[in-house]
C-alpha cells in the first residue's frame, strides 16, 4: 500500500480517535440537567466483588502489588468492556481532556513547533500572557525555570505541562532570539487562553460565506452565531459549513447550530436508553438563517455531534450533504465523577436522527479492536476512493422530510460524494510530507523573512507576494539537503499542491487559521465542488 497514504490515515485516525475521547458529551447537556451523578450503590459498597478480590490481594498476594495501579488498570479494562466509547478517564489527565471542550485552558498563551529537538514559537496569541511580556513568533525557548528545555527528551506532552498550569502562576522562560547575541529571559504569568472551535470564517465566492468548525465546545454556538452575523454584513446570503475531522463534542453545540437553519416543530435529534429518559429536541423557529441556502461538507472523521448536526440538516431536506461517509457514532455518554477526582464516561443512550435512523455503526461488546480498525477497512475496501465500494445496509432503509431515501446503520452518506484527490502526489511529495519537510522549509522561510512577511495587512496581501516567489524551487533546493531529490516529472506532477502547501503554512505563520484555510482551501475538492453547487441555486 502506499505508504504515505498509509501514514496519512493512521495519524488521521488517531487524530480521531483522541478527538472521539475528548469529544464524549458531559452530563451538563440537554439529556440531564445535572453535573456530575453519584457513584451507583454497589460500586460504592465494601462488600462488592471486585472491592473483594483488591482488598485479598493487597492483603494475601504472594508479592508486593500496587493495589491503586491495578485498580487502574481494571477501570480502564471495565470501561473498554463495554462499548468503543466508554472510557475511564484517570484524575491526573480528566482536567486537560476536558479543557479542549470547555473552551479555555490557563497557560502562556503561545502557538509552538518542535523542530531539531528545540521549541519554536511559531505564534503568540493577541492579547495573551506571552504578548504582554515581549515573546516574539520565532522565539526559541531553550530553557523553562532556568533548567534547559531542549534535547530528545522534548516532545509536546513535555511542553504542555510546563506551560501550561494555575491561572496567576508563575514560569520563567529563558529564548533565543534571531538577531540577538544573548538569551532572553522572560517572566510569564499563566493566564487564560481561549480554544477556538469556529477556526475559519469568510466570504469564499460572492455572496457564499464558509464556516469551519472544529469541534462543538462550550462556546462554539456563539462563535458560529458571531460568524454568521460577520458573514451576512459582508453580503452573505448562501453558507457553506464544513464538519470535516471534527470529531463532535457537546450535544448542546449541535443542536442549538440546528434550529438556526430550522423551521419550528422540526425535529433535531432524539435519544433514549434503557434507563435514559427519553429526548427530543425541535427547533423553536427563532432562527436566523431558516431561508438561507446550505451546504455541509463532511468526511470520515465527522462524528457524534457533527452527524448529528448533518443528520438534522439531510433528514429535514433543508441541505445538501458533501463529502464521504461520516464516522458512525451514535452513542451518548454521560460523565460519572467518581470519588478520588478521575471519571467514568459511560455510554447511557443512542441518538437517532428525525427520520428514525441510528448513525452508529456495528460493533462487538469487548472486541473494540474491530471497531478500531474500521476506518482502515474502510480505506481498503475503497470507500475513499469510489461511492459504490461503500457498503450501506438496504434494509435499513429511512426517508427524510421530502421522500428522499436514506440509510442508517453506519454514518451518514452524503448526498454528493467526493472521493480523494491523489492525483498530484508522487514518491516525492509522499515522502517530503511522511518526513515533515514541507512544515519545515515553512517555519524556515518564515523565519529567515520575518520582517518582510510581517508588513502584509492580509492573507491576501501576503499570497499575491507569494505568488511571485520561487518556492517550489527553494523548496527542491531544501529537500535535496536533506538527501531527497525528485525528478522533473515528479515536480511538475505535485507542483499546484507543493506551493499550494507551502503558502499555506507561511500564511498560517503570519495570520493564524483564519489566513491558513482559505488558502489551504483553493486545492481542496469538497470545497471546490461544494461552491460550484451552492452557486447553482
Amino acid at each position: 500500500m502506499n505508504k504515505k497514504i498509509w501514514v496519512w490515515v493512521t495519524v488521521i485516525f488517531l487524530s480521531v480517535l483522541f478527538g472521539l475521547f475528548i469529544g464524549n458529551l458531559l452530563a451538563y447537556s440537554k439529556l440531564n440537567g445535572s453535573s456530575y451523578l453519584t457513584m451507583p450503590r454497589f460500586l460504592r459498597s465494601q462488600n462488592n466483588k471486585i472491592g473483594e478480590m483488591l482488598g485479598l490481594i493487597n492483603k494475601e498476594y504472594v508479592d508486593t502489588i500496587n493495589a491503586g495501579l491495578l485498580a487502574e488498570e481494571l477501570a480502564v479494562d471495565l470501561a473498554s468492556s463495554l462499548d468503543p466509547h466508554s472510557v475511564y478517564i484517570p484524575a491526573s489527565t480528566l482536567a486537560d481532556v476536558n479543557n479542549d471542550l470547555e473552551g479555555t485552558f490557563s497557560g502562556v498563551g503561545i502557538e509552538f513547533n518542535i523542530q531539531q529537538d528545540t521549541v519554536m514559537i511559531v505564534s503568540v496569541f493577541s492579547g495573551g500572557p506571552s504578548e504582554k511580556v515581549g515573546l516574539l513568533a520565532g522565539d526559541r525557548i531553550i530553557a523553562v525555570n532556568d533548567s534547559n528545555f531542549t534535547g530528545k527528551t522534548i516532545n509536546n506532552e513535555r511542553v504542555m505541562r510546563n506551560l501550561r498550569g494555575k491561572k496567576g502562576s508563575q514560569v520563567k522562560l529563558t529564548v533565543r532570539r534571531n538577531g540577538t547575541s544573548e538569551n532572553l529571559n522572560f517572566s510569564v504569568t499563566r493566564g487564560d487562553i481561549p480554544v477556538n472551535s469556529v477556526v475559519a470564517s469568510y466570504i469564499i465566492a460572492p455572496e457564499i460565506g464558509f464556516i469551519r468548525v472544529d469541534k462543538f465546545g462550550a462556546h462554539t454556538y456563539s462563535e458560529f452565531l458571531n460568524s454568521l452575523a460577520t458573514l451576512y454584513r459582508q453580503g452573505a446570503r448562501k453558507f457553506i459549513i464544513d464538519l470535516r475531522e471534527n470529531s463532535g463534542g457537546y450535544m448542546d453545540a449541535a443542536i442549538d447550530m440546528a434550529n438556526e437553519f430550522l423551521s419550528a416543530g422540526q425535529m433535531i435529534v432524539y435519544a433514549k436508553g434503557r434507563s435514559y429518559p427519553y429526548f427530543e429536541a425541535r427547533a423553536d423557529g427563532k432562527g436566523t438563517c431558516i431561508d438561507l441556502p446550505l451546504t455541509v461538507l463532511i468526511d470520515d472523521f465527522s462524528a457524534s455531534a457533527s452527524e448529528i448536526f448533518a443528520g438534522a440538516m439531510q433528514d429535514n431536506d433543508r441541505a445538501q450533504i458533501v463529502g464521504r461517509r461520516s464516522f458512525g457514532k451514535g452513542l451518548v455518554q454521560q460523565q460519572f465523577l467518581l470519588s478520588d477526582g478521575s471519571a467514568f464516561r459511560m455510554t447511557v443512550a443512542r441518538y437517532y436522527t428525525p427520520s428514525g435512523r441510528s448513525i452508529q455503526k456495528s460493533y462487538t461488546r469487548g472486541k473494540s479492536s474491530d471497531y478500531d480498525h474500521e476506518l482502515m477497512d474502510r480505506y481498503l475496501h475503497g470507500e475513499f476512493d469510489n461511492a459504490d465500494s461503500v457498503k450501506i445496509k438496504d434494509s435499513l432503509v429511512y426517508k427524510t422530510i421530502g421522500g428522499r431515501t436514506v440509510y442508517g446503520g453506519g454514518g451518514i452518506m452524503p448526498d454528493i460524494f467526493v472521493p480523494r484527490d491523489t492525483s498530484q502526489y508522487t514518491p516525492y511529495l509522499n515522502r517530503a510530507i511522511n518526513l515533515g519537510y514541507l512544515y519545515q522549509f515553512a517555519f524556515k522561510y518564515t523565519d529567515e523573512n520575518r520582517k518582510m512577511l510581517t508588513k502584509f495587512n492580509s492573507w491576501e496581501q501576503l499570497k499575491e507576494y507569494l505568488d511571485k516567489q520561487p518556492l517550489q524551487n527553494q523548496f527542491s533546493d531544501f529537500t535535496a539537503t536533506k538527501n531527497l531529490k525528485a525528478t522533473p516529472k515528479e515536480l511538475n506532477i505535485s507542483k499546484n499542491l507543493i506551493i499550494n502547501t507551502l503558502q499555506s503554512y507561511i500564511v498560517r505563520n503570519i495570520f493564524g487559521d483564519s489566513g491558513f484555510y482559505p488558502v489551504f482551501y483553493l486545492n481542496d475538492e469538497v470545497v471546490k465542488k461544494a461552491v460550484a453547487e451552492m452557486k447553482k441555486k
